[in-house]
């Protein structure tokens, strides 16, 4: 068990740039296990390592880029990086879906920090209206929290997504309380939470991570009903790093098959086990009615996130019109006609994303937040116009995405000469350029970083039908029925 103060001591050095926090990583001694077995160093396992490369361009942005990357913060009036900044004005929320694209270009994955900027928005206002109502002193601790994490320039995550169990019950019904991460028990020191968090994107990458509910509670939810910040290499945490299609192409020697052998996205099962919480980073404990505001404002926030898909959008565009240019068919109308498409459908979730942000309004505690109704409709175009983006790739690169022979192949005295041969498109274009594009759309599209394209786009911050809920909500349907009624003629509204 350990204070605040101890909990800090590690960060009184701040993180500098991309290799300063690769370092920054080392000798943790996570608990993390990868197909049955503990990591003993994830930082040099070759399949976390591309996740952490990922994660590390957030960094090398800031210092590259700062105009773009860092913003100045009301809280420790610094500079600071702009994944730890609470949006105080519409510029804040356009700057940070500008970063988010240029981050996705840069990667061509999911670069992991997107949950815990949106976490962090999402209690600054919370917890300020918590106080407000109840008399506690949640925002001070969470102000406390954050203006550290803020001067030693950490990675945050966010962990909202429970197992649920059966979906059908509320948390205090379940057969199993640990379905749902909860309070176990209180001393004078803090609290003890047990439970588990799904599909937690980059966490064995962060340093801390802040806990949230994953949906409405009810008072008979209230253990349930906790929001808290731990380190992540907390005693009780396990992590269990989730497959993805070919990740361990990387293992196999070589770098081509991998299609993007430099980045990944990375998920994980976080397991906690009665994982100590001092006072100081409890910023919810028990007040269930402001469960659904929590949940609320992360989802507006975090659907609008998905303005990165924009940046992997880029990068498999501009691979298919390479593929196009080196099978000779860059002139065919069709070709052009399909790209054409595919920008169409990139810029059309920029556009969506990008009003949501220019749309923001003030909350009580001075952040601003998206346009929900703006924010879910840009998260729904996410979760279909990346499919078809990636389809119309597929249909411009041809069928050899998914029959190419390997690197190992090509390295071969015997088979490596006829698969130069047989392999050759247009002329004055190398095969193995023609075959590591080709390796970068099959990994888009269905390989380790369609995790991060396809598949996240669709589930991540709720599937399509929780966005549906939210537009249904906000379509101020007998508003628009009225204004009709008005310019047909029509006096009375229906009984």
């Amino acid at each position: 068990m350990q204070d605040a103060e101890t909990l800090w001591a590690d960060f009184a050095t701040p993180i500098r740039g991309a290799e300063d926090y690769i370092a920054s990583l080392r000798g943790r001694n996570l608990n993390v296990y990868f197909m049955g077995e503990r990591v003993a160093e994830p930082v040099d396992h070759p399949v976390i390592r591309p996740s952490i490369n990922a994660m590390a361009e957030t960094f090398r942005l800031a210092t590259e880029q700062p105009n773009l990357a860092t913003a100045h913060s009301s809280i420790s009036g610094q500079k600071v990086n702009r994944f730890l900044h609470v949006p105080a004005a519409p510029g804040d929320l356009v700057g940070k879906h500008e970063m988010q694209r240029e981050l996705g270009r840069r990667t061509g994955t999911c670069f992991q920090r997107c949950v815990g900027l949106d976490a962090i928005s999402s209690c600054h206002s919370v917890t300020f209206d918590v106080d407000a109502k109840a008399g506690t002193i949640y925002h001070q601790r969470f102000l406390a929290f954050l203006k550290r994490a803020q001067a030693a320039n950490v990675v945050i995550g966010g962990a909202m997504t429970d197992p649920k169990g059966d979906r059908s019950k509320p948390p205090h019904q379940q057969s199993d309380k640990d379905l749902f991460l909860h309070v176990t028990r209180r001393d004078g020191n803090g609290i003890y939470v047990s439970g588990a968090k799904m599909h937690q994107t980059g966490a064995v990458n962060s340093h801390w991570l802040i806990f949230m509910p994953t949906m409405r509670m009810t008072e008979s939810d209230r253990d349930w009903s906790v929001v808290g910040a731990v380190r992540v290499d907390a005693p009780g945490l396990t992590y269990i790093v989730g497959r993805q299609t070919n990740d361990t192409r990387i293992m196999d020697g070589g770098a081509m098959d991998a299609g993007n052998a430099q980045f990944a996205g990375q998920e994980a099962l976080i397991v906690f086990e009665n994982v100590f919480v001092p006072y100081e980073h409890v910023f919810l404990d028990g007040e269930w009615a402001y469960a659904s505001s929590l949940v609320e404002r992360f989802t507006t926030y975090h659907r609008s996130s998905y303005v990165c898909k924009t940046g992997l959008g880029d990068v498999l565009i501009g691979a298919a019109a390479t593929a196009a240019d080196y099978n000779g068919v860059e002139g065919a109308s069709h070709v052009k006609d399909k790209l054409v498409e595919m920008t169409h459908l990139n810029e059309t979730i920029y556009s969506s994303c990008m009003a949501a942000a220019h749309q923001s309004k003030p909350v009580a505690s001075g952040a601003y937040i998206n346009d929900e109704m703006l924010s879910n409709v840009a998260k729904h175009n996410v979760t279909r116009f990346p499919y078809e983006i990636a389809r119309l790739a597929q249909d411009i690169a041809g069928g050899l995405v998914v029959t190419m022979p390997s690197e190992k192949d090509l390295q071969n005295n015997e088979v490596g000469p006829l698969i130069r041969k047989f392999l050759q498109g247009r002329d004055g274009v190398e095969v193995v350029d023609r075959m590591r594009m080709l390796r970068l759309i099959e990994n888009m599209t269905i390989g380790r970083n369609a995790v991060g394209y396809l598949t996240e786009s669709l589930h991540g911050a709720g599937s399509p039908q929780a966005q549906r809920i939210q537009i249904a909500r906000g379509m101020k349907i007998e508003e628009k029925k009225a204004r009709a009624r008005h310019l047909a003629g029509i006096a009375k509204p229906l009984d």
